[in-house]
């Protein structure tokens, strides 16, 4: 049986207090908000903990919020499994708008590539991680190309002119 969310919260906020908050039901996966400051330690204590077991990091991403004040203008999204129990969890925090957050590559070899996709897209610094470089675009690359100020297409671009395809402002 899995483990109740009622539970996890108790244990959660007993342990942080009022470092962690927002407890949902966010399309059947149990989630909260953390502040960044003890993000390790909610990690490390969800892991950790007897009953709650949450030893598997399924996925970790970086998420740029542009319209948000300037406190939460990034988040970093934990998602981990209780495999035992079958219960998934997913931990948000906030970062202002130079983000920075602890490493977690010493909770789970795992998050080495999956903070390194982060710094590579969102420009999220992960102290204390054992290589921060890119992992997918050139190292010469200055900008991060998942912030919402990045550009999608170049503005030179002709090859998606509408006169290129038959439409004009008459037939379309």
């Amino acid at each position: 049986m899995a483990i109740e969310t009622v539970h996890i919260q108790e244990k959660v906020t007993g342990q942080f207090g009022a470092h962690v908050r927002c407890f949902e039901m966010q399309r059947d996966i149990f989630s909260f908000e953390a502040d960044a400051s003890v993000i390790h330690e909610v990690i490390r204590f969800l892991k950790e903990d007897e009953e709650l077991n949450f030893h598997f990091l399924t996925d970790l991403a970086g998420v740029h919020y542009p319209d948000n004040d300037d406190d939460h203008q990034f988040a970093v999204v934990y998602q981990l499994h209780n495999w035992v129990e079958n219960t998934r969890i997913r931990v948000r925090t906030y970062l202002n708008q130079d983000p920075e957050v602890a490493t977690i590559t010493d909770l789970f070899l795992c998050a080495n590539w999956m903070e390194r996709e982060a710094y590579d897209f969102y420009g999220i610094n992960f102290q204390g991680h054992p290589q921060l470089k890119r992992i997918l675009n050139m190292d010469e690359m200055v900008s991060f190309p998942m912030r919402k100020e990045f550009p999608m297409e170049d503005s030179g671009r002709t090859d998606k002119d509408d006169r290129f395809f038959g439409r004009t402002p008459a037939n379309c």
